[in-house]
């Protein structure tokens, strides 16, 4: 795939190398700006079980010398 990619871009390999970062950032930005707000809407982030008072202690208590 990366080969026909390369073979499709004109001009010499300087030329290719920024086409093909030019490509990657406009996926990349392609992504942030409309995919993943798209997808996001359908992920369960709501539904989150950090931070729920489970009604014990956060730690375990340890025997001290009084209570020993």
């Amino acid at each position: 795939m990366y080969a026909a990619l390369w073979r499709a871009l004109p001009g010499p390999a300087v030329v290719r190398l920024v086409l093909l970062l030019l490509l990657l950032a406009l996926v990349v930005l392609a992504c942030f700006e409309w995919l993943f707000p798209l997808v996001a809407s359908w992920l369960p982030y709501d539904e989150t079980t950090v931070g729920a008072d489970t009604g014990g202690t956060a730690y375990p208590s340890f025997p001290t010398p009084e209570t020993l």
